[in-house]
């Protein structure tokens, strides 16, 4: 079966779980920047947790289907129709042969989930369907989905019409979105001040926030410790010879803009890292829109570990509807 793409919506791209493995290559892990959400739709439809589904930023796509289906969309708050017809969110969704799926206006999140029975069957590259498109790698011809692609899907293995992930167990940010920040290898190249300017401001969620990385404005400038650069670090207080970058670590070039890397970041770098989100929370970061407030809350490495654990516990639980 195929899925006709009649519309691809703003930026739609496949996306599973990513391929680690090649980030010391420069080839980031990429996949979906909500985890949980592209999980929890697979699980309903009876897919491998893993598997390639449809990532949809801010305004969803419209797609015709060749033939049944069984769908589910998770993640932001998008109304979902099929020829029209409001349905539910979190939900198995059947489809007949010739439905349209469309959406309405994003009301709360940024990210939507389309998980098919079967799973979208494009090309592994080097391990993963996700979509890379800076590199042109996996995913539907190496980009996000256009006008008159035709997707393919793979064989439905189960799942059935109706299966639904409970409200209590769809995880959102709130208002403000709190990130847990664990401080970092260059904490000490800012003043004691900064340490709870950073802390205590509120920011909010920049226009400028992708798959890389997401920048947020409006709290103090951070102020550094002084010293004498080192050769090759360049003149500005931001500046560090070189570095690998963590996923989700904070650089703030110039100490005015902290910016969170994400799923498609780049591997390493010379700016200096006020600290790390912690990977529980990486999923709110790819569900923020711009303007969203938001407030780092710093931990300790037994918060980091408790967050992972939290994260996992929550996951088990959605497993534990399906079975």
């Amino acid at each position: 079966m195929a899925v006709k793409v009649l519309n691809p919506g703003l930026s739609t791209t496949v996306q599973d779980l990513g391929r680690p493995g090649y980030f010391h290559l420069g080839i980031p892990i990429g996949g979906a920047m909500d985890r949980l959400a592209l999980r929890a739709a697979n699980l309903i439809v009876g897919n491998d947790e893993g598997a390639a589904g449809l990532e949809a930023v801010f305004i969803g796509p419209q797609l015709e289907f060749t033939r049944d289906a069984l769908i589910a969309v998770t993640g932001a708050d998008m109304p979902i129709k099929l020829d029209g017809e409001e349905k539910p969110s979190w939900t198995g969704l059947n489809v007949k042969a010739g439905q349209v799926l469309s959406f309405g206006f994003l009301q709360t999140g940024a990210r939507i989930y389309i998980a098919i029975a079967g799973g979208i069957d494009v090309p592994i590259a080097l391990g993963s369907r996700s979509t890379y498109p800076i590199g042109a790698l996996g995913g539907f011809k190496g980009r996000a989905i256009a006008k008159g692609d035709e997707l393919p899907v793979g064989n439905a293995t189960s799942g059935k019409e109706g299966r639904s992930v409970p409200e209590a167990l769809r995880r959102r940010p709130g208002m403000p979105a709190e990130l847990r920040v664990l401080p970092g290898l260059y904490w000490h190249r800012v003043t004691e001040q900064s340490h709870q300017n950073f802390f205590d401001d509120q920011w909010k969620v920049a226009p400028e926030a992708d798959r890389m990385g997401y920048r947020f404005r409006g709290g103090r400038p951070l102020q550094f410790v002084e010293r004498d650069q080192p050769f090759g670090a360049g003149s500005d207080p931001s500046n560090i010879v070189d570095s690998c970058y963590p996923y989700g670590s904070i650089q703030v070039p110039g100490g005015t803009e902290p910016i969170i890397l994400h799923r498609d970041a780049v591997s390493g770098g010379g700016y200096f890292m006020v600290g790390t989100v912690v990977s529980a929370d990486m999923d709110l970061i790819g569900q923020l829109q711009p303007n969203t407030p938001t407030r780092f809350v710093k931990v300790d490495m037994d918060g980091a570990l408790k967050a992972r654990a939290d994260r996992a516990a929550l996951l088990g639980r959605i497993r534990s509807v399906f079975n």
